[in-house]
């Protein structure tokens, strides 16, 4: 299925890169007779068929009902199931070298940046946001270009954080705009409008109490700003309470599930009296160390395709000599965050796939966000809602 799905995206990405260079349109190909899962939630669509004009996909439908104009190219995908391309909404770009692990501000650029948008696609996704720790102008550049095998990119630019309360990674940590003011807030913001970002990324996490954090004052200033300017914010949040504070402010979205404690009932009608509000899960960071021991994953064939064997065993030995105290806060946070998904669902809150691939050097490209999908429909989701919330939601 993966195979499938990468070389369906390739196609399409082949063909605008015909069009731009030729002017003149790829010949149009019918694919045949695959299980197709659109995304929707909808049915299956056994023995399908689609037609890909130019760089689009044209008309949908049953194998035989699907009319093709005459010369068009004829694709067999008999014993095939092909979903579409799927999007990440939460991944951190650039830093990570996937060949050693190192995670450096000198792995920012172009090469590497394109390295892990082919991971990305080769993975069956169609593009990937970067979210809060890009820097310079190389992201927005990048975020107009079509690469032939490479997933799209989009960039929210850098995020906003109290000094030392954003991206945990010594690398990254000193990339977001600092702020400690309402006037600092304000101005950050007016300084990414000029880029349109997809959105603006604000932290609100002291980090285990080692951090002091944005206050109410300073991202509702933040949110008010991106609002000014048509931006949509979003939080990177951990507790309740700061979480009920950023949907007062009118906060669109948030890259995490509450993780301190279950969401009360308070929280639940804010977001009912904010029914657009959405969230990121990033469930993955957390089940892949539910096992004791090396976690099997670690020899899941997909993860060994892209991973080097000197980082596979870099990952074995993180996992394996963790304290039974480590594990079992780790199975404790899992229950917690599975809880409160259910709530949400239960309340019609959007759920959006985000992986926070690249977060750190274990989150590895690719291959964690497929992993997010896996720990999505562990923690009770459908499989079909999945595939809505990576494709259509994502969107």
């Amino acid at each position: 299925m993966r195979l499938i799905k990468a070389a369906v995206l390739g196609l399409a990405l082949a063909a605008a890169l015909v069009w731009q260079l030729t002017g003149q349109a790829p010949r149009p190909t019918l694919f045949e007779g695959a299980r197709l899962i659109t995304g929707e939630g909808k049915t299956p669509i056994e023995n399908s068929a689609f037609l890909v004009e130019g760089n689009r996909f044209s008309k949908v439908g049953k194998r035989g009902e699907v009319r093709a104009p005459a010369g068009t190219a004829r694709i067999d995908l008999h014993g095939k199931t092909v979903i579409p391309a799927m999007i990440d909404v939460h991944s951190h770009l650039g830093f990570l070298r996937q060949l050693d692990g190192s995670m450096a501000k000198a792995n920012f650029n172009r090469e590497n940046l394109i390295d892990h948008l082919q991971r990305y696609a080769y993975h069956g996704f169609a593009a990937a946001i970067s979210m809060g720790t890009d820097m310079g102008e190389l992201p927005y550049q990048l975020r107009e270009e079509v690469i032939p095998g490479a997933a799209l990119f989009r960039t929210v630019g850098r995020g906003l954080a109290w000094p030392g309360s954003g991206p945990f990674d010594p690398a990254r940590n000193d990339v977001p705009y600092v702020v400690t003011t309402v006037e600092q807030a304000r101005q950050a913001v007016r300084d990414l409008a000029p880029h349109h970002p997809d959105f603006v990324k604000i932290w609100v996490d002291d980090r285990n109490h080692t951090q002091k954090k944005m206050t109410p004052g300073l991202y509702g200033a933040a949110i008010d700003e991106a609002h000014k300017h048509n931006l949509r914010a979003v939080a990177h949040v951990y507790d309740l309470e700061d979480a009920k504070g950023l949907v007062r402010a009118g906060v669109e979205g948030f890259t995490h599930l509450v993780r301190d404690k279950d969401m009360d009932e308070e929280f639940m009608q804010l977001l009912k009296q904010h029914p657009g509000v959405f969230f990121t899960p990033n469930l993955g960071v957390t089940s892949r160390g539910l096992e004791a021991g090396r976690p099997k994953w670690l020899d899941d064939p997909l993860f060994h395709e892209t991973i080097p064997p000197s980082e596979t065993q870099r990952l074995e030995k993180q996992f394996v000599n963790r304290k039974p105290e480590a594990l079992a806060n780790t199975r404790a946070s899992w229950d917690l965050q599975v809880r409160n998904l259910a709530k949400l669902r239960a309340a019609g809150v959007r759920i959006v796939f985000g992986s926070d691939s690249a977060g750190d050097p274990s989150r590895t490209i690719g291959w964690h966000a497929i992993w997010e999908v896996d720990a999505m429909s562990r923690a009770g989701m459908p499989p079909a809602e999945v595939l809505v919330a990576a494709t259509r939601l994502a969107a």
